[in-house]
């Protein structure tokens, strides 16, 4: 009994390693990806642009495909205009990458502009509270990069959103690696003391 039980922990233990090993190779590779988003922040960035626009024209597609799923003449209109009106504006951004990644660039800057000063906002209402400077130091770094983008663009367009993409992935790629390792570490200490016992 205890020679199958030490069994089953010994699979366990390396189905664990096996899955921490695929997640750190992804992790690995999305550093990658991010230090080359980095380098080539324009080229991440019309990256970006491309795969937002065929997701805009799949929408499209499927307002069209719901059109004629639709009850009422009105209802089946509107959506039909809105799917190709979906299928328009996405279809140009395939073709106009760089425009694309410009009005994103805008949106961005508007965005973390919001962003920030909600967060200062929300400082005030929690002052008090413990940890709340992080709160306030998060939405003056937020409002300073939107209020950034925002003065240089379009030039921030050059590298603004391929640079965030590739911070982005870096820590991504970071937080995997070091959730794999912890995860490594907790099953073979498990796996050592069921042995031990």
């Amino acid at each position: 009994m205890a020679y199958n039980s030490n069994a089953q922990n010994t699979g366990l233990v390396a189905g664990i390693r096996q899955g921490s090993t695929r997640a750190m190779i992804w992790g690995v590779l999305l550093v990658i990806f991010g230090m080359l988003a980095i380098a080539a922040p324009f080229l991440a960035a019309v990256a970006v642009s491309v795969v937002i626009a065929w997701l805009i024209v799949l929408a499209g597609v499927v307002h069209i495909a719901l059109a004629f799923h639709a009850h009422g003449a009105g209802t089946t209109i509107w959506r039909l205009l809105v799917g190709i009106a979906y299928l328009c504006f996405g279809g140009y951004l395939i073709v106009h990458p760089v425009l694309g990644v410009a009005s994103l660039t805008l949106l961005l800057a508007s965005l973390f502009l919001i962003e920030g000063v909600l967060n200062i906002v929300s400082f005030f209402k929690m002052r008090g509270t413990q940890g709340s400077s992080w709160v306030l130091l998060d939405g003056i770094v937020t409002l300073l990069l939107g209020g950034m983008i925002y003065m240089q663009w379009p030039s921030s367009s050059a590298w603004a959103i391929g640079t965030l993409v590739g911070v982005s992935l870096i820590f991504s790629g970071v937080t995997r690696i070091a959730l794999s390792l912890a995860v490594r570490r907790v099953a073979t200490e498990v796996s050592t003391t069921r042995l031990a016992a």
